[in-house]
């Protein structure tokens, strides 16, 4: 399979296509999803070098975090809210897909500020690599995840579920990647578990252009309520 390339405003990708070729067509340009205003003081808390996967692929950096194997991945169901209590996130999620253009339909950036989980991966807490998405600010102010940038590994992330269950995730990376030449293999790469990707907006602003990269948050399942 050729090496995919960066999103290009391309029209929407064929279907089906491989997870990780449609995610990096979709999401390596959630920078520019219809932007994050950048206009406020209060700028979004950037990660700290000690949070960052670093060199590790999120394979390897998953299995060094723990020697206990993750528990057993669930069966499909929407997901329902959010929480992650070292980010200040506690929000309804709601199914977000494509537009006309082939974006990704990004949630709105205005109360009650929803995060989106995109329906092309899988549900949290299925095996595989689920990808929750909000914006950083938007016209009002800090939006869903601004808090993002603050999380330090062994931070958790809840997700409920439309089934009564939570999916549990524990944090191994926080990173800022660039929008040019974004790192989809490793980013959306599948781990042999359930793995969870909270994206969001990131980098420097620039008036026009917007952000510049985005940060990716790196966590898997720990445990099941």
């Amino acid at each position: 399979m050729p090496e995919p390339r960066p999103f290009d405003r391309l029209g929407p990708p064929s279907w089906p296509a491989p997870w990780g070729v449609l995610a990096l067509l979709l999401l390596t340009g959630l920078a520019l999803i219809r932007n994050g205003s950048g206009e406020f003081d209060s700028h979004p808390p950037q990660p700290a070098p000690a949070a960052a996967t670093g060199a590790l692929s999120p394979a390897d950096a998953s299995g060094a975090t723990t020697a206990q194997a993750s528990p057993t991945g669930l069966s499909a169901s929407p997901a329902l809210r959010v929480r992650v209590p070292g980010a200040g996130v506690d929000a309804p999620v709601r199914p977000v897909g494509l537009d006309r253009e082939g974006w990704i339909d990004p949630p709105p950036a205005r109360a009650p500020h929803p995060a989106g989980w995109f329906t092309g991966s899988p549900a949290p807490g299925e095996s595989g690599t689920s990808v929750l998405v909000g914006h950083v600010d938007g016209a009002d102010g800090p939006a869903v995840f601004h808090g993002l940038g603050a999380l330090e590994k062994g931070g958790r992330v809840e997700v409920a579920r439309a089934d009564g269950r939570a999916a549990v995730f524990t944090v191994y990376g926080v990173d800022v990647v660039p929008r040019d030449g974004f790192p989809a293999r490793r980013v959306y790469a599948g781990t042999g578990r359930p793995e969870l990707r909270l994206i969001t907006c990131g980098g420097r602003y620039r008036q026009g252009e917007g952000y510049d990269a985005n940060v990716v948050v790196f966590a898997r399942l720990s445990a099941v309520r």
